[in-house]
């Protein structure tokens, strides 16, 4: 309905059928099957027909099919071989795709399965622990510190409680619950102060609760709904192939159009010609391409794995090589998510008495398993583990001292306040709270014993809290009070006449990795920026730490945000490195003007309402550990550590895959222009033979585009990866030096061939003649050329001296797999008359290697150059 925050308990009860005890089995068992499981709907998966079918949009695709149908055609079924090997590939491209999906999704599906929420519901008189999928409206649950809320619920009855609702409201500071009759209408779904919503987690206190909402009817599953419809982003990686794809489909018209026109110039056949043009289009096609990409990064999302990066989609890994900016949460991701004492102070030098409140007045929980963990609100959970540390654990504690009353905080007050039985009789009255709060209801102060608080420790208590909070420290202050007789449990009764103990001052300390991590990201050129719901003070001094703030940055509020209009945030954006006090909705203008300002934008998230940002961003990272079922949905990859290090590796690991990706594309490309060259110049300079017959290019196009530019697709990361900017999103593949590169290469390896076929045609000829011998030593020249070729792809710049000939163990496997694969077309007679090719002697073979090997020498020559 959504309107049970204007309504009492009594009215919710008697609407929903039920009692402050619950339901029977029964009712719940028919209510189940009425209002069905407590689940967030899942969006609906396609089948794995349309999965694949879904992969024949890649544009390489299109144009793969596109030109083996009509060399079919046009051959009249005789080019049948090069049509299968091209659906092969096809094939085995979009099976890699799917299972690299698939693998993705089951390693999400395990990931929400390490921990099946449960809850305590009250069913037929009686608490019992159960599924928390199987709750129904009209149950009723039992909550206290550390539970997972798991449906909407009107709260029946509540004891100090306070829940944590940024996982779906993104307000950062645990919220107060009452017992509040009716709230209006109009209230927000963040000052619902009578109801508990589902995702969100108890931090204090207990309660009881009867649920009103399940599944997607919940305040969660509403959200979630909005996110069932996937509008995917293309990446730039998806870009860059259609790119190509246009490159090659104008390339092999403009090769179609010319040799046809060429051909009838010289007086040949058109039907002739015009199979000669379309197969030596489909020859400058790199078939292999489409599966090496997808290789490629499969190869990436697997190492990114081992890391604690789950990708769910492909092309999101070759994404973040182009990340420019990393927009982070703080808690959790760049912090420990821990709150930890890091400053005691105390007017004497024994803190032990500090200690021993700290842990006694707090409802948190020290754990027995694992050791030196602690359940409940993130700020009593430090000061019982700053007791546990110091050897005061706070069962023992609780044996000497039992408890028997108390007074719950509440934000009015800014206090907790617990009463405990005295061993040798009497009560001890234990108070925590805000310091200057807590600092004006005490006339005495603890130095070894209780002494008179005067001004000059006033003012030195006073000094102590203001330097912690300066250090953007989290200060709390504690003192008690003996009474021989137990006063009425009121604050007004309690609270007074206290003697000051001392002060607390906690932090979530940052990750020790992370500090390191930034720095390599600012060495790449990638600006971290942290946001935060977090106070300025306290985001700005944790930035500082890591090094995010450095200067000329400045931090911005939520507050701040709101005055501003986007146009004036696009201006501002690249000046600031911290955001505070934010919410989710400022996440998305925050994606939006770093995204105007042309930077590839990556976003961490783990609330339902970091959704939409996620999916707004380049790439979105949902934290695998603290993250809802919602943000992992919406986001591209999932950090099973929640570590800020991890997406920095992945950004790593992105520029590696595309660095590889483009290396493969140079050979591919240099090769197929070499290939073009050769057979272009042939039939140009009006050649009787041509230096390659069809079947010829076939084997070629085999042993050349498949082993050897897998092996560079997994060349090791080059050192310089990291200490370059990263390139524009916007960025051509085919800039000016990377074509005349490719272009000079191809002219190069087609040049070399032609070379090979002159010499064996008119200096060198075997007995089987001068055109036997010069086709067959262009054919072994330009394949050998091709696997040499390989090395000299591996860097652009360093020569293959420094980075090592054998550092590559894949690319000589695949050189010595392709040489013993050409070698035996060459030297075997059944398959010497299947190739049309003849045995060649010494000096024919010298002749070959020479020219084989040329453009190793030729391309470190230019490599020198250059550097």
């Amino acid at each position: 309905m959504g309107d049970w925050h204007t309504k009492s308990a009594t009215e919710v009860l008697a609407q929903l059928r039920s009692t402050p005890d619950g339901l029977s089995g029964r009712q719940a068992e028919q209510r189940l099957k009425q209002y069905g499981r407590n689940e967030i709907a899942k969006p609906k998966g396609e089948g794995v027909v349309l999965r694949l079918l879904r992969q024949l949009k890649d544009p390489m695709i299109v144009v793969l099919l596109a030109a083996a149908g009509v060399s079919l055609l046009a051959s009249g079924g005789r080019d049948w071989p090069d049509a299968v090997i091209i659906l092969l590939i096809v094939a085995v491209n979009g099976v890699i795709s799917v299972c690299q999906e698939d693998n993705a999704r089951r390693a999400l599906a395990a990931l929400e399965q390490m921990a099946p929420p449960q809850t305590v519901a009250v069913r037929d008189g009686r608490a019992c622990r159960m599924d928390a999928a199987l709750l129904v409206p009209g149950d009723v649950v039992l909550l206290q510190a550390g539970d997972r809320i798991p449906a909407d619920g009107r709260l029946l009855e509540c004891v100090g409680l306070r829940t944590d609702e940024s996982a779906l409201t993104g307000e950062s500071v645990p919220v107060e619950k009452t017992l509040s009759r009716r709230l209006e209408q109009a209230t927000p779904v963040g000052e619902w102060s009578n109801m508990v919503l589902a995702s969100t987690t108890v931090t204090a206190g207990r309660g009881r609760a009867v649920i009103v909402d399940t599944g997607m009817d919940t305040q969660m599953g509403k959200i979630a709904g909005l996110l069932l419809v996937d509008q995917q982003q293309t990446t730039p990686l998806q870009r860059k192939m259609e790119e190509i794809s246009k490159v090659l489909s104008l390339l092999c018209l403009g090769v179609c159009a010319v040799m046809f026109g060429v051909g009838l110039l010289q007086g040949k056949a058109p039907a002739d010609m015009f199979l000669t043009a379309v197969s030596l289009a489909v020859a400058a096609i790199p078939e292999g391409l489409p599966a090496v990409v997808s290789i490629v990064l499969a190869l990436g999302v697997g190492r990114m794995a081992k890391t604690g990066v789950i990708v769910k989609k492909l092309p999101a890994v070759e994404t973040l090589g182009c990340a420019g900016v990393i927009c982070s949460d703080k808690t959790g991701t760049l912090t420990q998510n821990r709150m930890t004492v890091t400053r005691v102070w105390t007017a004497g030098e024994d803190n032990t008495l500090a200690l021993t409140i700290g842990a006694l007045c707090s409802d948190a929980r020290l754990q027995a398993e694992p050791p030196k963990t602690v359940r409940g609100d993130p700020t009593e959970a430090a000061l019982v583990l700053a007791a546990a540390e110091a050897g005061l654990l706070q069962g023992e504690l609780e044996r000497q001292l039992p408890r028997v009353g108390e007074v719950p905080f509440d934000s009015g007050r800014k206090r907790m306040t617990t009463v405990h039985k005295k061993p040798a009789g009497g009560w001890r009255i234990l108070v925590k709270g805000a310091p200057d709060v807590l600092l004006a209801r005490c006339d005495r102060v603890w130095k070894g014993g209780p002494i008179m608080l005067d001004d000059t420790l006033r003012k030195a208590i006073a000094a102590a809290n203001e330097g912690m909070a300066q250090g953007a420290l989290r200060v709390l202050a504690v003192a008690f009070r003996d009474v021989d007789s137990l006063p009425p449990m009121t604050a007004q009764a309690l609270e007074r006449e206290l003697t000051f103990v001392g002060l607390f001052g906690m932090t979530d300390p940052p990750r020790p990795e992370v500090a390191k991590a930034v720095a390599q990201c600012v060495r790449a050129g990638v600006r971290p920026v942290m946001i935060t719901g977090d106070h300025r003070a306290t985001a700005v001094a944790v930035a500082r730490q890591l090094g995010m703030l450095r200067p000329g940055d400045t931090a911005l509020t939520g507050r701040e945000l709101d005055a501003m209009s986007q146009r004036q945030l696009e201006e501002r954006i690249e000046t600031v490195s911290v955001f505070a006090r934010v919410t989710p909705e400022h996440k998305m203008r925050i994606v939006r003007a770093w995204k105007k300002r042309g930077q590839v934008v990556a976003m961490t998230g783990d609330g339902v309402n970091d959704a939409p940002a996620l999916k707004a961003a380049d790439i979105g990272c949902a934290m695998g550990m603290a993250g809802t079922d919602v943000a992992k949905g919406a986001a591209d990859m999932v950090l099973t550590d929640d570590n800020f290090a991890s997406i920095v590796r992945a950004v790593e690991e992105g520029r590696g895959v595309y660095a590889n990706i483009r290396r493969a594309i140079h050979y591919l490309l240099s090769c197929n222009v070499g290939e073009i060259l050769t057979v272009f110049a042939a039939t140009v300079l009006g050649f009787a033979q041509m230096p390659l017959m069809p079947v010829q290019l076939l084997w070629l196009n085999l042993v050349t585009d498949s082993l050897p530019a897998l092996a560079l697709g997994v060349e090791p990361l080059e050192r310089s990866a990291m200490t370059r900017p990263p390139r524009g999103a916007g960025d051509s593949l085919f800039d000016r030096p990377f074509v005349l590169r490719l272009l000079w290469q191809g002219l190069m390896v087609g040049g070399l061939a032609l070379l090979a076929y002159f010499l064996g045609l008119a200096v060198m000829p075997t007995p089987a003649g001068g055109a036997a011998t010069a086709n067959t030593m262009a054919f072994a020249t330009l394949t050998l050329c091709q696997l040499f070729h390989a090395y000299n792809v591996r860097s652009e710049e360093r020569s293959i001296l420094s980075i090592g000939v054998l550092t590559n163990p894949t690319m000589n496997r695949a050189f010595a797999v392709g040489f013993a694969m050409q070698m035996a077309v060459l030297l075997l007679p059944p398959l010497q008359r299947v190739f049309s090719v003849v045995s060649l002697g010494p000096v024919q073979w010298l002749a070959v290697l020479l020219l084989a090997m040329a453009p190793v020498a030729v391309c470190e020559a230019a490599k020198a150059l250059t550097r």
